[in-house]
């Protein structure tokens, strides 16, 4: 019977994550790609556009609102001698609260949510949507304490974009073509917060006995300022790109750029579902000063990730495309901002992996590192669309600027994070291997003939180039890349697999 490493049960139980998270990435995959079908050929890219920039606002507040309960939540129920229930309704009622201000500041000024055209029709309302977004992610986070990695895969894999999926279709053909983008997201959100609270009160039951604590809540939100500051910036650079071209082009351009968005962000959530996971076996280690082990971990992880990410991005972006073609026609010029993205997710990976043990052991710090990022991908974009438009390019290259300075920027906090982290820990965290360059060598080798097919077999490209390209590359690592250690980790099933250790109080920053 293969075993884990001796002191492998916490790698071992990542890797648990991975896999599962690994499903959860193909069920979004195939869940994401209907709603981009009948957003792109049905609605047209002028009114996605709108709905692109509209969303961007309202998820922005919501991302404030959970005052970095997303990660902070787990450190707070490791270190409490309170009734966890009562810990996670105080986190839930921080956030609606949290929640209640937001949305009156986008209730009061609607225009932030739509800068290029007027409010209409239910869009008045959309900012109520805020309380579900939050509450959905701080009810997962307390689950994920939990190590219920099921319910996120569930609510965010399975039943937020099918929801969206087929309302939006259906009501395209029923009720509104004008209305109806916003109405499948509400919908989606609001099905996404019921299948986020029922394994919630599953897990934690009710909680009797609860009495809110004003003091505590205040506490409990300023501790998180910086948490919450890291996970809006964090969110923030996978968005402003939108918010940049909403700036200087039309509603039309956006659309078209945010469906090459949506598609390169599905790689993003493999690191995104890791959070839940990765956390608690930090704060462990961290709690017994073993550095040399939380390295390890964020080495092992960052492989993973990067490999997993590249081999996405490639399957994706190798047929850019016929996969934006799908859509629509006109999205076809948003190919090559399409690929930029992808990169962008591959190149994110160590930052996105470093940030994990350092929001712990150096959150400020970090902080200031995510803040010099996000400041050099602002100032790389304006710069990069006028230097263009200066230039007389299309207004596709330009469009492909603020895609370039997030890759750009990206790079920039990997090689920075990881060399604190490596500095603090004493031990390298990079989980670059280089059987990744012979694996993307023969994945494109396979997707360039997969291209060769004429136009009117672009269904075979997508149907079966992507699986072959990201076959191919994950035959080569498996083969190349993957060490014993890696190799058995994947392969336990069952009863073999190791449960997750208590986290334990992880130290301040000081």
């Amino acid at each position: 019977m293969n075993q884990p490493p001796p002191g492998g049960e916490d790698i071992a139980a990542l890797a648990k994550g991975g896999r599962t998270n690994f499903f959860g990435f193909l069920l979004r995959l195939a869940a994401r790609l209907p709603f981009l079908f009948v957003a792109g050929r049905y609605y047209g890219p002028e009114a996605l556009g709108r709905f692109a920039y509209a969303i961007l606002i309202v998820e922005f507040a919501a991302q404030l609102a959970t005052l970095g309960l997303k990660r902070g939540l787990a450190e707070q129920l490791s270190s409490t001698d309170k009734p966890h229930v009562w810990v996670v309704w105080d986190a839930m009622l921080v956030a609606f609260l949290a929640s209640a201000a937001a949305t009156m500041v986008l209730v009061l000024f609607p225009q932030a949510m739509f800068p290029n055209s007027q409010v209409r029709g239910v869009e008045w309302l959309l900012p109520l949507i805020v309380f579900a977004v939050a509450g959905s992610d701080v009810a997962l986070a307390a689950l994920a304490y939990r190590h219920n990695v099921r319910a996120t895969v569930t609510a965010r894999a399975i039943v937020e974009p099918w929801t969206i999926s087929i309302a939006a279709a259906v009501l395209y053909f029923t009720l509104s073509s004008r209305d109806g983008l916003i109405i499948a997201y509400v919908l989606s959100m609001l099905a996404a917060l019921a299948a986020s609270l029922w394994p919630l009160f599953k897990a934690y039951g009710v909680p009797r006995g609860w009495r809110p604590q004003p003091g505590a809540l205040w506490a409990l939100a300023r501790r998180n300022t910086p948490l919450a500051a890291a996970d809006a910036i964090e969110w923030g650079s996978r968005r402003i790109d939108i918010a940049i071209l909403g700036l200087f082009f039309s509603p039309a351009i956006v659309g078209i750029y945010y469906v090459a968005q949506q598609v390169a962000s599905l790689p993003q959530k493999l690191k995104t579902s890791f959070d839940p996971i990765l956390g608690p076996v930090i704060t462990q280690k961290l709690a017994e000063g073993d550095k040399p082990a939380v390295a390890k971990q964020v080495r092992q992880v960052g492989f993973w990730i990067i490999a997993a990410q590249a081999g996405v991005a490639l399957s994706l972006g190798i047929p850019g495309e016929a996969v934006m073609g799908l859509v629509g026609e006109e999205f076809i010029s948003g190919t090559g901002a399409l690929a930029f993205l992808l990169a962008a997710e591959v190149v994110a990976a160590t930052a996105a992996v470093s940030e994990a043990a350092l929001v712990y052991i150096a959150r400020h710090r970090n902080l200031m590192l995510s803040t010099l990022m996000i400041g050099v991908q602002i100032a790389l974009s304006i710069a990069l669309i006028l230097l263009m438009q200066s230039l007389g390019w299309s207004v596709t290259f330009q469009a492909a600027g603020p895609a370039i300075a997030l890759s750009l920027a990206l790079g920039l906090a990997s090689v920075l994070k990881a060399r604190l982290l490596g500095r603090l820990l004493g031990a390298p965290v990079s989980g670059w291997r280089w059987p990744l360059i012979w694996a993307a060598a023969g994945a494109s080798l396979v997707g360039y003939v997969v291209t060769l097919l004429p136009r009117s077999l672009e269904w075979i490209e997508l149907a079966f180039g992507i699986p072959l390209i990201l076959g191919v590359f994950g035959i080569i690592l498996w083969t190349r890349g993957f060490t014993h250690e890696d190799r058995v980790l994947f392969r336990l099933k069952g009863d073999e697999e190791p449960s997750l250790p208590t986290p334990r109080v992880s130290p301040r920053d000081h």
